[in-house]
This record gives structure tokens, C-alpha cells and sequence, in this order.
């Protein structure tokens, strides 16, 4: 619930710039004077975490961008330059690449809280699709950027999936084709990524800020999901939660340096360190960990293009899922069956991830063994299978009935009034204690020396 604007400019050079480009009003109604609800816990600040991880990989991929070679002949010595010779490359090439995996940290903690919490629901659809647009934005730019160092694994990665562009019906080959800009992955390839990886993270700071205007349109969601109902629920975002998002953040840091500066290769692969060769092929070839559970749901399907088409549909389902979701009640703390289901999700897609990573012939539950001793039972691909249809169950059919059958706890009449009840009982036994204190304090009238 906003009120009035409340910015009055200060100065003369205020009410100057106010009266043609207000900026300043702009910060102060939309930034600081924005009313929040006063409950929001650590799981919002990720929002404000995800811009710090935007601008670390944007200031360091311009810097990168500066002394980088896109030429198959060139890329890989490049990179190792920049390693060795470019002043502090070393930090500014470690940070951009563990920002990659931070940012993904970041956004799947930011989504199973919007999962959660119910930030999903009407009237936050649009929010929601933006936000699995920069997503995919982040997956397309991650991906390429992935290539750019022309190490094995970059150049065995593009060839993969680039690949399953092909299994497409009609458009599959001439989308293909123009990814690689002729008829294998090369230097036009890695001109094509270089020039769309330096694009893309334009495009997900403009889809940013279009989903901080979709969330400024509702207002933020809250952990009991109930629409803020008066002035009494809100507080203004700064200094309450500028304070706590610059905590969240001091925090996140920490882990983000602990990976630069002693661990930088912890999440990359030993084989991208060897330069491409086109006629050896990687004993693994894996992607980065944040497309793990996709790379899982791809290897499930046994044909190529059920392949492709269950793990683009994997991520195409979290743009429908407002209409999938049945339940009126937004906040899985007033949904105790939902949120095992959740939970259940959640340890699947971990799964996924596990699967992604291991052989998918490997044997991981033990049946029988045969006659020479080898292990016979569940193997990885069959593991991945059981796996991806829970994930899509999970979308499709029990979000859908759990809003039909299951009987939700009651929710709070408005944002305040489970802190304000709490509170007046406090209260009470506050003024109950004071009374008893005062009234055995007070002296009797008379000779103090009696008493």
C-alpha cells in the first residue's frame, strides 16, 4: 500500500534537476521510500545479492573483454596472457569466472524461495516470467561464455550442444548451421559466442530492471503471503532492509573470496586447461554444475530429440507454473502437504545433479551380482529417469491436485497481527509485572523508622 510521495526537494539544484529530470524522486519514492513488508526474512535478500553478482560480472567481463582473442588459434594463449602478464588478471579472470557460479548459487536459493513462499501467485505472473527469462538469459550467456577459453571441455561442450539443435524438426538444421556459421564448430563459432556472451548480460541488466518494476507494481511478497492491508504492515526499504541486504551481501562475499582466492578451479573442470583438439575427445565430457540436473534429464531420454525436448521442457515449465499451481493460498507455511512435496522436489533435482555428473552406466543401486562378480541392478541412466519424472510430476500433476484435496492451516488475518498478538500478550505481562512492582515498593504513610 504506497502513499503519497514523500520526496520534497532539499536544495535549489534539487528543485532545478526535479523539475526536469526527476531522478532523485525517482530514487527516493521507487528506492528508498519504497514501503516494505516489515517481515521479510534473509531468504529476500537474495534479490539484492543477484545485483551484486550482475554488476561483479559485468564490470570484470568488460575488463576480460579488453585482452581477449576470439580466434581458435589465439583464445586459449589469450586467457593464459591474461593469467600471466595482464596486471591482477589473474583476480579479475578468477572472479569472473566463480561470480558464474556464485550467481547461480544466488538464483536457485532466489527460486525456491519464490517456490516456497508462493511469490509465484497472482499478481506477481509477470514477475515471476521475467524472472525465468533472465534465467534463461543467464543459462544461454553462462553457456557461452563456457566456450570462450578453448579448452577441451569448452570446445567438446559446444559440440554437444550445439548439436541438439539438429534433432529439431525443419529449423533444426539451419539454426545449427548458424550457430556454428558453416559446418562445424570454429572460429566463426567462437566469434558468434564471443560476441553474444559480451550482448546478453546487456539484456538480462535491461530484463532486470523490468522485473523491478513488475515488483514495485504488487509490492513484494512476504513469508505468510498475506496482501498488505494498511500502513501498519510496511516499513520503509531503506534504512530497514538497505541495511540488512548490505549484511546478506558482506556475507555472501566471504564465501564469494574464500573460492577466489583459495580455491578459483574448485568448480571448473581439469580438462579445460588443455587446448581444444578436434580429433580427441574427452573421456567425460560434463557441463558446468548449475546445468547438471539438465544434462541428467537429457542423457534420461534415449532419443535425441526427446532429449532436447525434456530438458528445454524442464526449464519451459517454470514459465507456467502460476496456472499450474491450484492452491489459493500462497505460502507453503499454511501448506504442510505441499511442502513435503517441495522438499521431495528439491533432493530430486539434487539428484539430477549427482546423475549429471557420474558415468550413466555406472551401477548405483545393487540388485544382484552375476557370475564374475560385477554388480547388476539401477544404473545412472535409470536412476536419472526415476528422477526426471518425479521433476515433472512434481509441475504437472501434484501441484495441480494438492490445491484441489489438501486442507491448508489458517493464515494470519493481515502481516501484523502475529506480531502485534504476541506482542499484547507481552504487553499485558508487562503491565501486570510493573504493577506488582510498584505496588510492593510504595512506602506506607507514617514513621519510616516502623516499617
Amino acid at each position: 500500500m504506497r502513499g503519497p510521495p514523500s520526496y520534497e526537494p532539499k536544495t535549489g539544484f534539487e528543485r532545478w534537476l526535479d523539475t526536469r529530470l526527476p531522478l532523485v524522486r525517482f530514487g527516493a519514492d521507487n528506492l528508498l521510500d519504497f514501503p516494505t513488508p516489515k517481515n521479510l526474512n534473509y531468504w529476500w535478500t537474495f534479490g539484492g545479492i543477484l545485483t551484486f553478482c550482475l554488476a561483479i560480472q559485468l564490470v570484470t567481463g568488460i575488463v576480460l573483454a579488453m585482452h581477449y582473442v576470439p580466434h581458435v588459434e589465439y583464445a586459449f594463449n589469450s586467457v593464459e596472457r591474461i593469467m600471466r602478464d595482464v596486471n591482477y588478471g589473474w583476480f579479475i579472470r578468477y572472479t569472473h569466472a566463480t561470480g558464474a557460479s556464485m550467481f547461480f548459487v544466488a538464483v536457485y536459493i532466489h527460486m525456491f524461495r519464490g517456490l516456497y513462499y508462493g511469490s509465484y501467485k497472482a499478481p506477481r505472473e509477470v514477475l515471476w516470467i521475467l524472472g525465468c527469462v533472465i534465467y534463461l538469459l543467464m543459462m544461454a550467456t553462462a553457456f557461452m561464455g563456457y566456450v570462450l577459453p578453448w579448452g577441451q571441455m569448452s570446445f567438446h561442450g559446444a559440440v554437444v550442444i550445439t548439436n541438439l539443435f539438429g534433432a529439431l524438426p525443419v529449423v533444426g538444421e539451419a539454426i545449427t548451421t548458424w550457430l556454428w556459421g558453416g559446418f562445424a564448430v570454429d572460429n566463426p563459432t567462437l566469434n558468434r559466442f564471443f560476441s553474444l556472451h559480451y550482448l546478453l548480460p546487456f539484456m538480462i541488466a535491461g530484463v532486470v530492471g523490468l522485473h523491478i518494476w513488475a515488483l514495485h507494481v504488487p509490492g513484494n511478497n512476504n513469508p505468510t503471503g498475506v496482501n498488505v492491508k494498511s500502513k501498519e504492515d510496511t516499513v520503509p526499504f531503506h534504512p530497514y532492509y538497505t541495511v540488512k541486504d548490505g549484511f546478506a551481501i558482506a556475507v555472501f562475499m566471504v564465501l564469494f573470496a574464500s573460492f577466489v582466492f583459495y580455491n578459483p578451479n574448485a568448480l571448473g573442470h581439469a580438462d579445460n586447461y588443455i587446448p581444444a583438439n578436434p580429433l580427441v575427445t574427452p573421456a567425460e565430457i560434463v557441463p558446468e554444475w548449475y546445468f547438471l540436473p539438465f544434462y541428467a534429464i537429457l542423457r534420461a531420454v534415449p532419443d535425441k530429440l526427446g532429449g532436447a525436448l525434456a530438458m528445454f521442457g524442464a526449464i519451459g515449465v517454470l514459465f507456467v507454473l502460476p496456472w499450474l499451481d491450484t492452491s489459493r493460498v500462497r505460502s507453503m507455511r499454511y501448506r504442510p502437504m505441499a511442502r513435503w512435496y517441495l522438499l521431495i522436489f528439491v533432493a530430486t533435482t539434487l539428484g539430477l545433479g549427482w546423475c549429471g555428473a557420474q558415468q550413466p552406466d555406472e551401477v548405483v543401486i545393487t540388485i544382484s551380482r552375476n557370475q564374475t562378480g560385477q554388480p547388476v541392478g539401477f544404473t545412472v541412466v535409470w536412476l536419472s529417469r526415476m528422477l526426471t519424472a518425479y521433476y515433472f510430476a512434481y509441475f504437472l500433476v501434484a501441484l495441480p491436485i494438492l490445491g484441489l484435496i489438501e486442507k491448508p492451516l489458517a493464515a494470519p488475518d493481515s502481516i501484523s497481527s502475529p506480531v502485534l498478538s504476541s506482542s499484547a500478550a507481552r504487553d499485558a505481562v508487562g503491565v501486570g509485572r510493573r504493577a506488582q512492582l510498584e505496588s510492593a515498593t510504595v512506602e506506607p504513610q507514617g514513621d519510616v523508622s516502623s516499617s
